[in-house]
């Protein structure tokens, strides 16, 4: 497919992109629209936080993670549009990773640990619980739906019949918080590896100073999704990682992410 010039797209983006193929993102959950092309990726997304917060989070993380560079980014309306330098390699939940289990733990652990790695002096954004709850209480007040009942293995004995009684419990049950530079939303399809290495990381709207187990999390939730579940695969992350699973505060954050 080709841009045409019909799209409500600012002028200063269209020079870039009108007459290139793209192909539409099918794999995201975020609920913006992303054109792939060659060497360029284009996301609109209605303006809120999470947009707001990405072009800036991008914009610190140059030489500190391999991300995306911004090559135009503009408002027009109540739509934020990103155009962005196309990450090179293939996300995790390639096949080639999914047949190769033992390499995708691997590669997620050297994610895990580049993030941590990150010096957070200066980081803009910070995403503690507490802003965290702020932001969930919101999505609630909008209308939010729980969809736990997907896996309900992962959210113990307590039964939530809505999501205020889920946001009440997490707010009852906050853990102590290791703050280091999370992603945020660390799942297969937004790590990008090539030759065996950590080639990038996208989808960054929720990134900044937040706890360490909340990608933990999240990284044990998307694996286990992915690849079905497998006591090996999760011993070798925690191996890698050289840490102890901390179960209550896994399960802690994957719930959070129950209103997001």
């Amino acid at each position: 497919m080709r841009v045409g010039m019909e799209r409500k797209i600012p002028e200063s983006i269209k020079k870039q992109i009108e007459n290139k193929d793209y192909s539409r993102d099918t794999i995201g959950r975020s609920g913006s629209q992303i054109l792939c092309f060659s060497d360029m990726v284009l996301k609109a997304d209605r303006d809120r936080e999470e947009s707001r917060n990405e072009h800036e989070i991008l914009s610190w993380l140059q030489g500190r993670l391999p991300v995306p560079k911004i090559i135009c980014a503009e408002k027009m309306g109540g739509t934020r549009f990103l155009l962005m330098t196309k990450v090179k390699g293939a996300m995790l939940c390639d096949a080639q990773y999914l047949e190769n289990p033992g390499l995708l733990v691997h590669l997620l652990a050297e994610g895990l640990k580049m993030l941590r790695k990150v010096d957070i002096s200066g980081c803009p954004a910070k995403r503690n619980l507490d802003f965290k709850l702020q932001q969930a209480s919101v999505n609630v007040a909008d209308g939010l739906e729980l969809e736990t009942g997907t896996e309900p293995d992962l959210y113990g004995t307590e039964e939530f019949h809505s999501p205020e009684g889920l946001l009440l419990w997490l707010r009852e049950h906050k853990p102590r918080e290791e703050m280091v530079f999370s992603h945020g939303d660390y799942c297969l399809p937004n790590i990008f590896a090539e030759n065996e290495d950590i080639s990038g990381f996208i989808d960054l709207g929720r990134a900044g100073i937040a706890d360490f187990w909340q990608d933990i999390a999240l990284c044990v939730r998307s694996l286990q999704y992915n690849i079905g579940k497998n006591e090996g695969c999760v011993k070798q992350l925690f191996e890698e990682l050289e840490i102890a699973p901390d179960w209550e505060k896994i399960r802690y954050y994957i719930l959070l992410d129950e209103l997001f």
